[in-house]
């Protein structure tokens, strides 16, 4: 029954079903993307007008990664024993709620206390939906799928420079409105309660095969409308799937599957990749954290005015956009491993150019190819990450990285001060390029996953 499903699903062509769970999962993602990307304008804008120190908005921005850290390890854990569904709109709910609740904050200290519920909700979202979305996808597409969900937390940071240029920057209270708007996830996560279904693999897991085989058929009857393009794109996935299984019978996930499904994702056959991921998600964070949070703050104090500022980031952000693009595009043509590898170079390069950069034009190209790249490498970890577990210790081995991976993250934010008191932008910079090429190193430890089947 499991195997017959699973192969069933990974069979299908990309149907109206998989179009609305990408969007319904991508939406959540968006809106995660807008309320962590607002934090870097509202620091900007509460140094000008509650006179905070820098010291105090480090650890304004880094109290929220605190509770991410918390909420994706457990995030993760809940979402393998109660579902992937459930999870997703339990968080979409306590993040959109404390949102919104921030925005009525009257000091420093309640402000960072309803920070820390919004981390909470996040950190626990994200590795959720993409373990969703991950198990939903056909083999042939599920790296690009994935990849393309990732692409939604770039609109969701594109809207938030938008509201940073023009709420936060338009007033005193501007960055109360914009928090305000953080309410609007309260609303979605009943649409997601409703609309997605549940993990077909996570059902299965649990014993409840009719649920399992009526989302697998709800599936298959979307397929139909495909009709005209089924046959070819069904006999091209058999024999794909034909490729993957063999390819999969050497890997040591399935291997591992054979033999029992693991606890742990520390057992031998999966410890080495484990470390390995987490190496990666410790450094990307650090890096991306340490240098977006803080973009719109540092060209402040630059000397730039806060609307300047702020119009900065947002050209900054739109090249997010192709890099995501370009990551869907490489990571089913050069695979996975390499298309990381690259976006980690290429974010490296782009790190300290932006650290040299005297210019506001050599400042903007920096930052343009920075958020190129960067956001590139997210979209293919993400990808990356559901593919190197079993089902059993899927949610909690994305989650325990994306976790770890938060523990950078808090950090970030609370040494740019003093690295820019230290060295300025060159010394805080370089650092992130060092990072960039470490994550690129670990990377190398990742087995490839193209065109494998999920044990």
């Amino acid at each position: 029954m499991k195997r017959s499903l699973n192969q069933r699903l990974d069979s299908l062509p990309f149907t109206p079903e998989h179009a609305r769970l990408l969007t319904g999962s991508g939406i959540g993602w968006a809106l995660d993307a807008m309320d962590v990307g607002l934090i870097s304008f509202i620091m900007a804008a509460l140094v000008a007008h509650w006179g905070l120190s820098p010291t105090e908005v480090s650890w304004l921005g880094s109290i929220g990664f605190v509770g991410m850290a918390l909420g994706a390890t457990l995030g993760g854990l809940l979402a393998d024993k109660f579902g992937r569904r459930q999870i997703f709109a339990a968080t979409l709910l306590v993040y959109g709620l404390a949102t919104g609740a921030s925005a009525l904050a009257t000091s420093l200290a309640m402000l960072m206390a309803l920070r820390f519920l919004v981390g909470l909700g996040l950190g626990a979202e994200l590795p959720v939906a993409s373990t969703l979305v991950s198990e939903f996808s056909p083999v042939r597409i599920r790296g690009r799928l994935v990849v393309l969900l990732e692409a939604f937390w770039a609109v969701g940071w594109i809207a938030a420079a938008c509201i940073g240029t023009f709420v936060v920057a338009n007033g005193e209270n501007g960055w109360r409105w914009a928090l305000a708007i953080g309410l609007v996830p309260a609303a979605y996560a009943l649409v997601v309660r409703l609309g997605l279904p549940e993990s077909v693999r996570y059902l299965l897991s649990r014993g409840r095969e009719a649920e399992a085989e009526a989302v697998v058929a709800r599936f298959e009857a979307s397929a139909a409308t495909t009709r005209a393009r089924r046959t070819e794109v069904a006999e091209e996935g058999a024999a794909s799937i034909t490729a993957g299984a063999d390819d999969t019978a050497v890997d040591e996930v399935t291997v591992a599957a054979e033999e029992g499904e693991p606890s742990s994702i520390f057992t031998a056959s999966l410890r080495r990749r484990t470390i390995a991921l987490w190496t990666i998600w410790f450094c990307i964070n650090l890096a991306y954290y340490g240098a977006f949070i803080w973009i719109p703050s540092l060209l402040h104090a630059q000397g730039f005015t806060l609307v300047r500022s702020f119009t900065f980031t947002l050209i900054m952000t739109l090249a997010q956009l192709p890099g995501y693009a370009a990551a869907a595009y490489l990571i089913e043509r050069w695979g996975r491993r390499p298309t990381l590898t690259a976006f980690l170079v290429g974010s490296a390069i782009s790190a300290g150019f932006f650290g040299f950069a005297t210019t506001e034009t050599a400042l903007i190209v920096a930052g343009c190819c920075l958020s190129f790249f960067n956001l590139g490498a997210w979209g293919a970890l993400y990808a990356i990450g559901p593919e190197l577990y079993p089902t059993s210790v899927r949610g909690k081995g994305t989650g325990a990285a994306a976790g770890f991976g938060r523990i950078a993250s808090i950090v970030a934010p609370l040494i740019v001060p003093p690295l820019v008191s230290a060295g300025g932008m060159n010394l805080l910079f370089g650092l992130f390029a060092a990072a960039f090429v470490i994550a690129g190193c670990a990377a190398f430890a990742l087995p490839e996953q193209k065109m494998r089947l999920l044990a």
